[in-house]
């Protein structure tokens, strides 16, 4: 891992639960496809990032609290974890906060793309939410 980059359990827990939780958002939004192949691109796509955010991210510690009733109490505890595995980086190394970032978008293109044609109006919709939540940070 960077020298510049000290996590602590909590701080990489807030990481996978939001990168893996964005992904999970975007199968709870496009479930009208195919869930299961949304969620397995995302996820394979999340496991290839590198550096320090694709070790953080190849954790195999369980991720607390993703299996919600809605996709709403989801979205309250997925989009507010971007923001601040966000902050957390950008305080203590931009460049692997830009990692990060990239490594979500990766796998939430990887995941619309598994109906294998342009995502419709609610994964879109998710997306650009994901999208601005990992932007507030």
């Amino acid at each position: 891992m960077s020298s510049t980059l000290t996590l602590t359990d909590q701080d990489k827990h807030t990481l996978r639960a939001g990168a893996y939780g964005a992904v999970s958002l975007l199968a709870a939004a496009g479930a009208a496809g195919s869930p299961h192949r949304i969620a397995t691109d995302g996820s394979i796509a999340l496991a290839t990032a590198t550096g320090p955010i694709g070790h953080v991210l190849a954790g195999r510690s369980k991720i607390r609290n993703l299996n919600r009733k809605s996709v709403a109490e989801l979205a309250d505890l997925v989009l507010p974890a971007l923001t601040a595995a966000m902050r957390l980086l950008e305080k203590q190394d931009p460049a692997e906060a830009d990692n990060y970032r990239s490594a979500v978008l990766v796998a939430l293109e990887a995941a619309a793309r598994a109906d294998r044609g342009e995502p419709g109006p609610a994964p879109a919709e998710m997306i650009r939410k994901i999208t601005e939540a990992l932007d507030a940070g």
